[in-house]
């Protein structure tokens, strides 16, 4: 192998790094780590719902209802750091409630979720309904859900909820990731350029 190959493979070497160290953290989704209520708590009471994300998030909602639909009055929802905090304007009755939420997260896109809980005794369990994975566009909050809040145009349409509560992202990939493809199969052409140019001029030597 010739210096110039050497260096051409050590190029090649160091572009992948670089450019892999740019998409390994853009590749990785913003999720929701922990929740106050819990996913399927019972508590005592409730005045204060805490959502706290993996990186700082932006628009949030945050809307509370129980097991029939109707919905109780929170306050309205705001960022500390990577958390949201919602509080509870009036004590919730004994019962079965869930927690929708929706936020966009650090690369733009909307993700979003559902924290089903009990209020009083374990002994009112919570339906089934909740405890699936029900789109949150399913789920009516009395005159106003989700679905109907309108999220800030740079902002793409919302996915579907997939089974664990949040957003299923993976169909569609962002521009950086084709850039980073693009980058990687230049690298290569390159190095395949380079390796050519150290072979013999004029073919197999005849015999």
């Amino acid at each position: 192998m010739t210096r110039k190959t050497a260096r051409a493979f050590l190029l090649l070497g160091f572009l992948s790094a670089v450019l892999g160290a740019f998409a390994a953290p853009a590749l990785a989704h913003d999720t929701l780590r922990s929740s106050t209520p819990a996913s399927n708590a019972v508590v005592s009471s409730l005045d204060l719902i805490e959502l706290e994300f993996n990186n700082n998030v932006r628009y949030p909602v945050v809307l509370l209802h129980d097991a029939a639909g109707q919905r109780f009055p929170s306050g309205t929802p705001r960022t500390r750091g990577a958390k949201v905090l919602v509080d509870v304007d009036e004590p919730l009755p004994s019962g079965s409630y869930t927690v929708v939420w929706r936020v966009v997260s650090a690369d733009g896109r909307p993700i979003e979720g559902e924290i089903p809980f009990i209020v009083g005794s374990s002994s009112a369990a919570l339906p089934s309904t909740l405890v699936s994975s029900t789109p949150v566009s399913s789920v009516s909050v009395s005159s106003t859900s989700v679905s109907s809040i309108p999220v800030p145009s740079p902002v793409p349409a919302r996915t579907p909820v997939s089974a664990t509560g949040e957003t299923d992202e993976q169909g569609a990939l962002p521009g950086w990731t084709w850039a980073v493809m693009a980058g990687l199969a230049l690298a290569g052409a390159v190095a395949l350029l380079m390796w050519r140019r150290r072979k013999p001029a004029g073919g197999d030597t005849p015999s």
